[in-house]
C-alpha cells in the first residue's frame, strides 16, 4: 500500500498541486473511483440510440473489469442475450397458458410426471412483483439539529438512554439530548478536540470521522484526523486521550464488554 500510495503521488504530480489537503474530504478518492464505476456501469444499460435497456443491469462491474477496454461491448451483448431468452420464456410461458388442454394431450411440458400438467406454467407467472411507494416524513415529524459548523460525517445512538453523538469536519463532536422530557427541544454538549502546543489546548481543526457508544452507553469513543482516539464521558467530560496513533484515524469501535476499543488509522 506504501508503494501504491508513493507512485500514485509520484504519477499525479500531487506535491506540485496548490491542493489545500485539509478541504479534502475524507475518502475523496475511494468517491471518485466509486463514481466512475458507475460511469461505466451505466454505459453498459444505455443503447447507441442513447436509450435505455429493459430491465436491470446483470451484476455490478468490479474495479478490474471496469478498466478493461471491451467490457462495454461484451455486458452489452450479455445483456441482450439474457433479455432474448426472458422475452422468449415468457412468451412459451404465454402460450402454454392459452392452451392448456392442448397441452396435456400431447403429453408436454408435464411437471414431475403428472399427466394433468397441472403445474406447468407454476414458475412462469406473469404477475407484477409489489414494490413499496415512497415515503414522505412530514416536517412535524423531523427535527433538524443545527450546530455544527461543518459537514457532519458520522452519527450514533447512545444505546441506553435517548442521546446521539455526532462528528463534523469543525473538529467537535456533540451530544445530543433527544429525549422527550428535555425542556429545551434539543439540548447539545459540545466536545472540543484539542492539541497540546506549547503548554496549552488548542482546537486541533481536525475531523472526526468516527465514534462509537460503549454497551453501557457511558462512555463515547471518538476517532479523528489528528491522529489521537478520545475517550468522553455521557455528560462531555474528556476521560482519556489515546495518541498510539502515527496518523488519522478512520474508524474505532468497543468491544461487547466494553474494556477494549479496537481502532483503524491510516499508519
Amino acid at each position: 500500500f506504501s508503494h501504491s500510495a508513493f507512485t500514485f503521488g509520484i504519477e499525479s504530480h500531487i506535491s506540485q498541486s496548490n491542493i489545500n489537503g485539509a478541504l479534502v474530504p475524507p475518502a475523496a478518492l475511494i468517491s471518485i473511483i466509486q463514481k466512475g464505476l458507475q460511469y461505466v456501469e451505466a454505459e453498459v444499460s444505455i443503447n447507441e440510440d442513447g436509450t435505455l435497456f429493459d430491465g436491470r443491469p446483470i451484476e455490478s462491474l468490479s474495479l478490474i473489469d471496469a478498466v478493461m477496454p471491451d467490457v462495454v461491448q461484451t455486458r452489452q451483448q450479455a445483456y441482450r442475450d439474457k433479455l432474448a431468452q426472458q422475452q422468449a420464456a415468457a412468451a412459451a410461458a404465454a402460450a402454454a397458458a392459452t392452451n392448456p388442454q392442448g397441452s396435456a394431450k400431447n403429453g408436454e411440458n408435464t411437471a414431475n410426471g403428472e399427466e394433468n400438467g397441472a403445474h406447468t406454467i407454476a414458475n412462469n407467472h406473469t404477475d407484477m412483483m409489489e414494490v413499496d411507494g415512497d415515503v414522505e416524513i412530514p416536517p412535524n415529524k423531523a427535527v433538524v439539529l443545527r450546530g455544527h459548523e461543518s459537514e457532519v460525517f458520522i452519527c450514533a445512538w447512545n444505546p441506553v438512554s435517548d442521546l446521539l453523538a455526532s462528528g463534523s469536519g469543525d473538529s467537535t463532536a456533540r451530544i445530543w439530548n433527544l429525549s422527550e422530557n428535555s425542556t429545551s427541544g434539543s439540548t447539545q454538549l459540545v466536545l472540543r478536540h484539542c492539541i497540546r502546543e506549547g503548554g496549552q489546548d488548542v482546537p486541533s481543526n481536525k475531523d472526526v470521522t468516527s465514534l462509537d457508544w460503549n454497551s453501557e452507553g457511558t462512555l463515547l469513543a471518538t476517532g479523528s484526523y489528528d491522529g489521537f482516539a478520545r475517550i468522553w464521558t455521557k455528560d462531555g467530560n474528556l476521560a482519556s486521550t489515546l495518541g498510539q496513533h502515527k496518523g488519522p484515524i478512520f474508524a474505532l469501535k468497543w468491544n461487547k464488554k466494553g474494556n477494549f476499543i479496537l481502532s483503524a488509522g491510516v499508519d
